[in-house]
This record gives structure tokens, sequence and C-alpha cells, in this order.
């Protein structure tokens, strides 16, 4: 494996992939009444549904399902970030893309970052159950704690929590729903049902 060196900026170690050091950063989850207002997010319709993707200056920080509807005033952000999200994501349910490479800064604590690293390490196609997501972590004894990270990925698709089953091998504890997590995992191959 290869080893990244990041620099520092303003408290926050870069990466891109989801490989590398943790953020340590504030994250704020959009309120509906912020939902058309800002030109670093937006609203990319999937096969699975709509996901609001959201930006900082130079990171994706979320891609959050939504039940909201863009209103009249929603347009296509032309930040770098959520665009080359948008191409990556179209590229991806087109079927001609199995790993993603962009900025991320998820936020969360040290653990929900390791999780969320140990999750971009699955492979797509491929799928792993909560015990052995646990074991890669070293400790066993974690399983709840990594299916809690696990489900409060605020980037869902991109860092596939998807890829992670019960331990009898079925479809359990997707925070989008059940139906996008056999949707996803289908479309993955990993899934023939």
């Amino acid at each position: 494996m290869q080893v990244r060196k990041y620099k520092i900026l303003q408290g926050k170690a870069p990466f891109r992939g989801f490989r590398g050091n943790y953020f340590k950063h504030k994250y704020e989850l959009l309120k509906p009444s912020h939902l058309n207002s800002s030109p670093n997010q937006t609203f990319y319709s999937s096969p699975v549904g709509i996901l609001h993707l959201t930006a900082n200056d130079e990171w994706l920080t979320a891609a959050h399902f939504s039940d909201e509807k863009p209103g009249t005033s929603a347009h296509q952000s032309d930040h770098a970030v959520i665009q080359q999200a948008v191409r990556q994501l179209d590229e991806y349910f087109e079927g001609r893309r199995t790993t993603f490479d962009l900025p991320l800064a998820p936020a969360g604590t040290d653990f929900q970052q390791s999780v969320w690293t140990k999750l971009q390490e699955i492979s797509f196609g491929q799928t792993i159950t909560y015990g052995e997501l646990a074991e890669r972590l070293g400790d066993m004894n974690k399983v709840r704690a990594v299916g809690k990270a696990n489900g409060q990925n605020p980037i869902p698709v991109i860092i596939p929590c998807h890829r992670v089953i019960g331990a009898d091998n079925k479809l359990v504890g997707y925070a989008g729903g059940i139906e996008r997590k056999r949707y996803l995992l289908q479309h993955e191959g990993a899934l023939l049902l």
C-alpha cells in the first residue's frame, strides 16, 4: 500500500479518494431553507433517488439522499468539486466507473473516519459483513459501533457503505433504505436477486 503525504491546510489534512489523514473540522447539514442558496451544492438525480451534493471550497463534504425536490431556483453548480462528483457519479451509474477519485472531507469522529477509510478498501462488486469490517479495524467487539458509524456515513455511494451486509449475508442497516442498497449491490454485480 502506498503511503501518501499531505500538506496540512488550516488544520485540515487533505486527501483524494478518502485514503490518508483525517479531517478535523465542523460540518453542518444544510437546512431545507438553504437548499437552493449556495453555488457549492446541487441535486443529483440518480437511479436510487436524489443525492444532495455539498462541498466546501476544495472538498466534497456530503452526498445525502434527499426527499426534497429541488425548487424552481435550483441550478447546476459550477463548483469544480461538485462538477467532478456529478461526472463520476454519472460514470458509476452508467457502468463505466468502479472507483471514485474525489477530494473528500466528511466530518466525523476519529473512529468514524477510520470506519469510512476501511469502507473505501472494499472493492467494487464485493461485500463484507459488519463483523469483518470490525475485524479489519482490529476489534471484533466493536461490531455495533462499526454499524453505527457505517450508518452515519455522510457520503454514501462514493464512500461505499452499501457494501457492508449482515452476518447472515442479508441486506441490513442502510441509512438510504434497503431498496437502494439492493439496487447498488445489483448494479455492482455483488447481489444476484
